[in-house]
């Protein structure tokens, strides 16, 4: 059932603790008591890494940390183009490396190899321990998304509508594939590309999702999820949803989520809910974010059970454009105005937390820790306390 209102104490924890102000620019917090937030978690640590430029108004860091599995230490990719590798113990920077353009996603690390999405136009391969450089590969475009890594490839999209496959060991080309970008206006970002089995599934700015062969690029099938007509903000930015049955979900900025079979692309039920550019799925409900709301659709037949509109218990618009996580039973969403927990079960706010001009990037889950990048520049390390529903 939609919620009427969110409840009032986003600020305020049941328990009476006291969070930071939600209207809080501080670059980091100057001392341990502006830490003691609601007994829902812990601060470990924090790292202020980027140091703000005069008459910086709105900043804003888009890539999400990355976690090592080997020594478990965060690698961060910045706005002021650099990559630096932070101790998990205590945040203290391991290594640095400077790249010659701000980094508009999260790299991504796997077997002691960390790939940097450069927003230079350069997918830079480094070594996890050192931050040696051992391949660039110059896709000539603008790198917005993580690199997926699959068997002996990866896969990294850019903002030009094109996806690049490459060797994963040497960095030489394989494949890409390309669309025209559409004539209006469009949502800035690109979704993620999706791997299943022999196949990848990715949504573009034109309003399409379409299937392609891992091997060689080639599509499959092709799906227009922006139907209602005109040519503004089509975009099905965000990253497709894959469940054990077969079912992709999908959905159109413009036009709302749809779910069709991942074989054929038919479509199985569309639901008109517009302004969507993230979704996360758990079990049989399909969590959704974006503009200034979060809501909860049920897999089968894209019923709504819940809706929250936050930006009535933040007292402005607040942007939650990329995808939450779950962790230990809550559903932790970040905007451009705070991070929220939200009870996944009933659509309930339980407290929002401010580190500084809010939370771009999606947080990083790993170990029990929870690690955030503020849009101010600093690296935290949570530990949930307790569970929710």
């Amino acid at each position: 059932m939609k919620q009427a209102a969110v409840i009032g104490a986003l600020a305020v924890c049941a328990f009476g603790c006291r969070t930071l102000s939600l209207s809080s620019d501080a670059l980091a917090p100057p001392a341990d008591e502006h830490l003691q937030i609601p007994s829902y978690f812990d601060v470990e640590w924090w790292t202020p890494l980027v140091k703000p430029p005069l008459l910086d108004y709105q900043p804003s860091e888009t890539a999400s940390p990355a976690v090592d599995p080997d020594t478990e230490r965060v690698v961060v990719c910045t706005r002021d183009g650099m990559v630096r590798s932070l101790s998990p113990i205590d945040g203290h920077i391991e290594w640095e490396k400077t790249i010659r353009g701000r980094c508009f996603a999260g790299a991504t690390i796997y077997e002691g190899v960390v790939y940097v999405p450069g927003g230079d136009s350069v997918l830079y391969a480094l070594r996890a321990r050192t931050g040696e450089e051992l391949w660039q590969y110059p896709a000539g475009e603008e790198l917005v998304t993580a690199p997926l890594v699959a068997g002996d490839l990866l896969l990294v999209a850019s903002q030009s509508e094109a996806l690049f496959a490459v060797d994963r060991q040497t960095g030489k080309w394989k494949w890409q594939y390309r669309r025209d970008p559409p004539s209006g206006f469009t949502v800035r970002g690109t979704a993620n590309p999706v791997v299943n089995g022999d196949r990848v599934y990715m949504g573009f700015a034109d309003g399409y999702v379409v299937a392609l062969g891992l091997a060689d690029g080639q599509q499959k099938w092709e799906r227009n999820l922006s139907t209602s007509g005109g040519l503004q903000f089509l975009d099905a930015d965000a990253t497709p949803v894959l469940d054990d049955s077969g079912t992709l979900y999908a959905a159109s900025y413009k036009d709302g989520v749809a779910a069709m079979n991942a074989e054929t692309g038919e479509l199985q039920w569309a639901t008109a809910r517009p302004g969507v550019v993230s979704m996360l799925r758990s079990g049989e409900v399909l969590l959704t974010g974006g503009d200034n709301r979060v809501a909860a659709l049920h897999t089968g037949t894209g019923r709504e059970l819940w809706s929250l509109d936050l930006a009535k218990g933040l007292n402005k618009k607040t942007a939650s454009g990329r995808p939450p996580v779950l962790l230990r039973g809550l559903l932790v969403v970040p905007t451009s105005g705070a991070l929220v927990f939200i009870d996944p079960l009933k659509g309930r706010a339980k407290v929002a937390w401010n580190p500084g001009k809010g939370i771009t990037a999606s947080p990083t889950v790993y170990g029990g820790r929870m690690y955030i990048m503020s849009n101010l520049g600093t690296v935290f390390a949570l530990t949930l306390r307790t569970g929710g529903s």
